[in-house]
């Protein structure tokens, strides 16, 4: 019998603060309207993350900004997708990008959280995983509008990490250019 196939995707791999998020997905039952995340509502990535949560065996990891800080992006990337391997064991895996970040039995595709179902899926879980952390984090943080840049470097946020500075969730590896900052790491 053929494996099935596991979609892989993250959310979060660019933002200034919070967690960098990567789920795996293996569909079990059919969800209607699967495409690319950012292509997607805020509405209509919640319906979807409820049907896909029930319709498939999934695994979610997080890295907190410490950890990317730690770690780097690319080996919080290697220890996710090593986690959803052992995790949803018995598949094929299909990464959305162009790297496999030196994890073996992985394929990439560029684009795929567009045109693979379970890529795309993937891609859902990922990125409602990480809004919804930024919505809780922005009641904690709220003077830097994380519920609604979600932790990317848009002008309100470099805005506010002029006036505020740097909180607990931001990644102070990542130097922001806008700010004329010195390189950190």
């Amino acid at each position: 019998m053929d494996k099935p196939l596991c979609g892989i995707d993250e959310a979060g791999r660019g933002p200034l603060a919070g967690s960098l998020v990567i789920a795996g997905v293996v569909l079990t039952g059919e969800v209607e309207g699967l495409m690319d995340s950012k292509k997607l509502t805020e509405q209509k990535r919640e319906a979807l993350y409820c049907l896909i949560m029930e319709n498939s065996d999934h695994h979610i990891v997080c890295f907190s900004a410490k950890e990317v800080d730690e770690l780097g992006i690319s080996k919080c990337l290697q220890k996710g997708l090593r986690a959803i391997q052992k995790a949803l064991q018995n598949a094929r895996y299909l990464f959305d990008g162009n790297s496999t970040f030196g994890v073996e039995n992985i394929s990439t595709m560029i684009k795929a959280d567009d045109k693979v179902p379970e890529v795309s899926a993937a891609s859902i879980l990922a990125k409602v995983t990480r809004d919804r952390e930024m919505v809780e984090i922005a009641k904690v943080y709220p003077q830097y509008g994380f519920e609604k840049h979600k932790g990317y470097g848009t002008k309100a946020h470099v805005k506010a990490l002029a006036k505020y500075d740097r909180c607990p969730i931001h990644r102070k590896s990542f130097r922001v250019k806008a700010l004329d900052e010195p390189t950190l790491f």
